[in-house]
């Protein structure tokens, strides 16, 4: 339909959707750079914990531009602001859908945001401290001895980021799965006899994801979100409405 054919009040409503979400990224861009400015004060402690598996493997960081450090520390500065202020930004897009809501299906969403904040942080959390070291150990064992790793501050943070934050995003794959079964979308009984193109999707993901071309650190990622979906088969198993209406009907 045309521009020119649309009504007024159908208008109305392209506009009213348009500030909304205008109103939904301000919301965002200043709570990014707020919760940014933040971490910026306190760069050299998030600098100290980003260096620390590499630092535990007795390995250094060097620089080599002028400018290098400072704009470093801009990016940690970006991410852990992003990190903090994820659960603004999750609200901010939940307040843009919300009007495209059924009154039956935004009362999943008052308890999915929080387990969604909760599975991102769980993510991140376990990218680091699970599979971030031992990614580290396997480029330093095989650059062997005859080479002297050195590892250039930018490019290191650059590797942190590229490889923890889409842990954080895959993690919200059972959220997903679940408010999707919730309304009646998906069905667990299509996850289960697609299992083999969701595995097929989930390595093309996870080597366009992953910082390095290296097979080690797309397995890494793969089959952890090959878990999560298995998981999520079991989670929209038990939130199908129909499994539970006729679960009740037979009782």
């Amino acid at each position: 339909m045309a521009f020119k054919d649309l009504t007024v009040e159908d208008k109305q409503t392209i506009i009213q959707h348009l500030e909304e979400l205008r109103k939904s990224l301000i919301i965002s861009i200043i709570a990014i750079t707020a919760a940014s400015v933040f971490a910026f004060y306190f760069n050299e402690q998030i600098l100290a914990i980003i260096i620390q598996p590499l630092s535990a493997l007795n390995e250094e960081l060097i620089v080599t531009g002028v400018t290098e450090a400072f704009f470093v520390k801009l990016k940690l500065a970006f991410m852990v602001g992003f990190v903090i202020a994820f659960p603004i930004v999750a609200w901010a897009i939940w307040r843009f859908f919300k009007p495209a809501l059924y009154e039956n299906e935004r009362k999943y969403v008052y308890y999915l945001f929080p387990i969604s904040v909760g599975l991102f942080a769980a993510g991140i959390l376990f990218s680091y401290f699970g599979i971030l070291r031992m990614v580290l150990n396997f480029f330093i064992y095989i650059a062997g001895e005859n080479l002297e790793t050195m590892f250039k501050v930018d490019q290191y943070v650059s590797f942190v980021i590229a490889f923890t934050l889409p842990f954080g995003i895959v993690f919200e794959l059972p959220v997903v799965i679940y408010f999707l079964t919730r309304i009646g979308i998906i069905k667990h009984e299509m996850l289960a006899r697609n299992r083999k193109y969701a595995l097929l999707v989930i390595v093309i993901l996870a080597a366009a994801l992953t910082p390095g071309p290296d097979p080690f650190s797309q397995i890494l990622m793969a089959g952890p979100v090959y878990l999560l979906f298995e998981i999520s088969i079991l989670v929209a198993k038990y939130a199908d409405p129909e499994r539970k209406k006729k679960k009740a009907a037979d009782a």
